[in-house]
């Protein structure tokens, strides 16, 4: 067994009380496993200071702790875009009307949505390499919330979103004008989706395991 394994397990699979007694034992007594190959360059893909999916948090990993995100856009015809987020550990949607794909249309949109939660219930955010999210900086510095970017080519890696992507298209058919919804339309979607039980929750629907969060913060 390598050290690398030992690690991923400490840190992925250990939770709660169990996690913070063993960290105890180790010299660095660090909360984050950092690999060596884990940092990106310092621009990827047009993204500069762009930082890998492998710096999040173990809590992100396991859905342990809610206020974890992930993020992308689906596109309409006529260049219309919609910006998708979905929390991690209750499977949240939040739908956000944006103006354009380019990062100076997306990120204000994803400023004014992220400040209408708590810091406890938006952490971190997790994206892929589109660069629409250039200006990430710009959202962290309003924010205070880290943004993460997939490897290449590794859409599993935000699966709870490419999920809902595709729950979206039967509100949202492809080919389709998505300019023409409001955001309240949106909205309304959104909450068709989180009052719809999910086998991963236990057939709780994620709007009963968000606000189970909002609780427990309030």
């Amino acid at each position: 067994m390598s050290h690398e394994t030992i690690y991923k397990t400490l840190f992925i699979q250990a939770r709660g009380a169990l996690k913070k007694e063993l960290q105890e034992y180790l010299r660095s007594q660090r909360t984050i496993r950092r690999a060596r190959v884990s940092t990106l360059k310092k621009k990827v893909g047009g993204i500069v200071n762009a930082v890998s999916i492998r710096e999040r948090p173990a809590e992100a990993e396991d859905r342990a702790v809610p206020g974890h995100w992930e993020g992308d856009l689906i596109a309409g015809s006529k260049n219309s875009y919609i910006a998708t987020l979905v929390e991690r550990h209750s499977r949240y949607v939040s739908l956000v009307k944006v103006d354009g794909r380019f990062s100076d249309d997306v990120v204000p949109a994803l400023i004014q949505q992220a400040k209408s939660l708590s810091r406890e219930l938006y952490k971190s955010l997790t994206w892929d390499r589109g660069s629409e999210m250039a200006t990430h900086a710009k959202f962290t510095t309003a924010t205070d919330i880290q943004v993460y970017f997939c490897d290449p080519k590794s859409p599993w890696q935000r699966g709870s979103n490419e999920n809902t992507n595709r729950l979206l298209r039967h509100y949202l058919p492809k080919g389709t004008d998505l300019s023409i919804h409001s955001q309240e339309e949106l909205d309304e979607i959104a909450r068709q989706l989180n009052t719809r039980p999910r086998k991963t929750l236990d057939y709780d629907t994620p709007a009963e395991r968000f606000n189970q969060c909002v609780a427990s913060t309030s």
